[in-house]
């Protein structure tokens, strides 16, 4: 282990970094899959001889290369090539295909594109539409479906490009991730390096407290934000291994836990729920894993994570694309419970305002905004949409789109919901996610999406509707859905609008868009409580 003195912001650029644990801990083993095991020495040599590599094809600084690849190593080592070169990476989901990728392709304008053989087919169907800007294959050029792309390993013959921590400013852009679009259109986020640095240093690194001998376990994928800082980028800055898994499974996760003798793992709260839904197993304590964090879990299945797994959970927090660190837990404090975002960290003040920009009071909701106490706390802005950049700030506070409040005990702040995802209606606001953590327990429920629909007479105002999908060969009518609501909730809970429908529109990261159900509003199939025999028990 060779954790990195970082206190001086000059020094956080992750080439310098890299350069500094390839001359200090250069043996240190960095990257880990099945096949290869490289060294810190290793990947800075290699991403030396991609950076030449991608400068002989025209890669010039500030430049974008979108990286379309499955979860290996070659991702890692691209993106710390292109930083290198003072350029941009810009991971594209593996999910994508035909009009998503396309359109995401298009909006990076990217210099050069990379992708691997198992996703090149994707993007060969819609090349056509695409300019005619250089595509690297990381395959067999010679059985590509693509049309004349440039084969990865042509790259590393080149002369290898080296840099110092003077080459590179901590605020420069280095990587532009893409919102899900799960309120609008997708949105570029340009970060910086201290975006990235900010976030492990007060937030991941505190949260784990690596010590030698640490292996860090990384199943999420490549293009998600949450890999890079409770994976890669921390691998990078504590000089401790992080293994990079192809996807996540419930059926081999604790046999390549013991493979790897992994010791730290971060995973979705609903990968956490499938490994506590797996069958017991008389051995689960006797594994490797000291510490995980697991986004989000109740208490109760936080205890049965520990006990059963014999590990240790990380507490909440709170982070976005546009703040890769908003607030966080690192205490364990009886008086404030584990689901609490937490508190904000020393480079910046976090406060709750509403619509105008007026800070709220007591535990009243509001907005959760972020003032920068120092340079390059959030985000660069979005890419080529200063319109939007413009509205995500209220003069120098970011604004999340997270409602939140504040516990006045406490001073903890907590999670109320996504603020175009709330709504409010005679007075109150109400949490679409509440109200969906109702109505999913209904037995004939499969999914649901809540959401608002515009007042006529208060535009500031929604009625609720929900957008239901059954379970198959269910016989629940509207009113009994709502007689349930309306029994294990407050009334006010009870929508006014309800729909059957076959599904939800999803992104390919499975999100509801839920702007495009407000679009469609309300039509003929709408339940409407107020035309409807059901009464509301207030």
């Amino acid at each position: 282990m060779n954790q990195v003195d970082l206190s001086n912001p000059e020094n956080r650029n992750f080439p310098a970094i890299l350069h500094r644990q390839a001359l200090e801990n250069g043996s240190g083993e960095f990257l880990l899959t099945d096949q290869r095991r490289l060294t810190f020495a290793e990947v800075d040599t290699l991403t030396g001889q991609l950076a030449g590599g991608l400068r002989s094809i025209g890669v010039e600084p500030n430049d974008r290369v979108a990286l379309m690849l499955s979860n290996d190593v070659e991702m890692v080592l691209l993106a710390l090539a292109i930083n290198k070169l003072g350029a941009i990476w810009t991971p594209i989901n593996a999910e994508y295909k035909g009009d998503w990728l396309l359109d995401n392709l298009l909006r990076c304008r990217y210099k050069v594109l990379v992708v691997d053989e198992a996703l090149q087919n994707r993007v060969a169907a819609v090349q056509n539409r695409l300019g005619n800007e250089t595509i690297v294959l990381v395959g067999d050029i010679d059985q590509s479906t693509l049309l004349n792309p440039i084969g990865y390993d042509s790259l590393l013959s080149s002369p290898a490009i080296k840099v110092t921590a003077a080459d590179i400013d901590y605020g420069d852009t280095c990587s532009i991730l893409w919102t899900s679009g799960t309120t609008g259109k997708s949105k570029g986020v340009m970060q910086s390096y201290n975006c990235w640095v900010r976030a492990i240093v007060y937030g991941a690194s505190k949260q784990y407290n690596s010590r030698g001998g640490d292996i860090i376990y990384n199943t999420l994928p490549l293009y998600h934000s949450a890999a890079w800082i409770t994976g890669i980028y921390r691998a990078l800055l504590e000089g401790i291994p992080c293994v990079i898994e192809q996807k996540f499974s419930v059926t081999t996760f604790w046999d390549r836990i013991s493979q790897f003798k992994a010791t730290q793992t971060f995973v979705l709260g609903a990968m956490g729920i499938f490994l506590l839904n797996a069958p017991d197993k008389a051995d689960d304590a006797k594994n490797t894993l000291r510490t995980a964090g697991v986004v989000p879990l109740s208490a109760e299945q936080r205890q049965r994570f520990e006990e059963r797994f014999g590990l240790r959970i990380t507490r909440g927090g709170l982070g976005q694309s546009e703040c890769l660190l908003v607030c966080n837990q690192l205490e364990e404090r009886d008086d404030i419970p584990l689901h609490a975002l937490g508190f904000s960290v020393s480079d910046s003040e976090v406060c709750l305002m509403d619509d105008e920009g007026v800070t709220v009071v007591g535990e009243d909701v509001g907005e959760i905004c972020v003032k920068p106490l120092e340079p390059y706390v959030v985000f660069n802005g979005y890419f080529d949409d200063p319109q939007a950049t413009r509205e995500a700030f209220f003069g120098e506070w970011y604004r999340t789109g997270d409602l939140g409040k504040r516990d006045t005990n406490t001073g903890a702040l907590f999670f109320v919901d996504r603020k175009k995802d709330a709504i409010r209606y005679a007075g109150r606001n109400i949490s679409t996610m509440e109200v969906e953590s109702v109505v999913i327990q209904h037995p004939d429920v499969r999914e649901v999406a809540a959401f608002g629909i515009a007042l006529a007479e208060v535009e500031s105002e929604h009625e609720l509707k929900l957008n239901v999908v059954l379970q198959d060969g269910a016989q629940v009518t509207h009113e009994d859905l709502a007689a349930f609501i309306n029994a294990n909730a407050p009334h006010y809970f009870v929508p006014r609008y309800m729909e059957f429908v076959d599904s939800l529109p999803m992104t390919p990261t499975s999100k509801v868009q839920k702007f495009k159900l407000r679009e469609a509003g309300v039509g003929p199939s709408t339940w409407d409580l107020k035309a409807s025999k059901y009464q509301v028990k207030r």
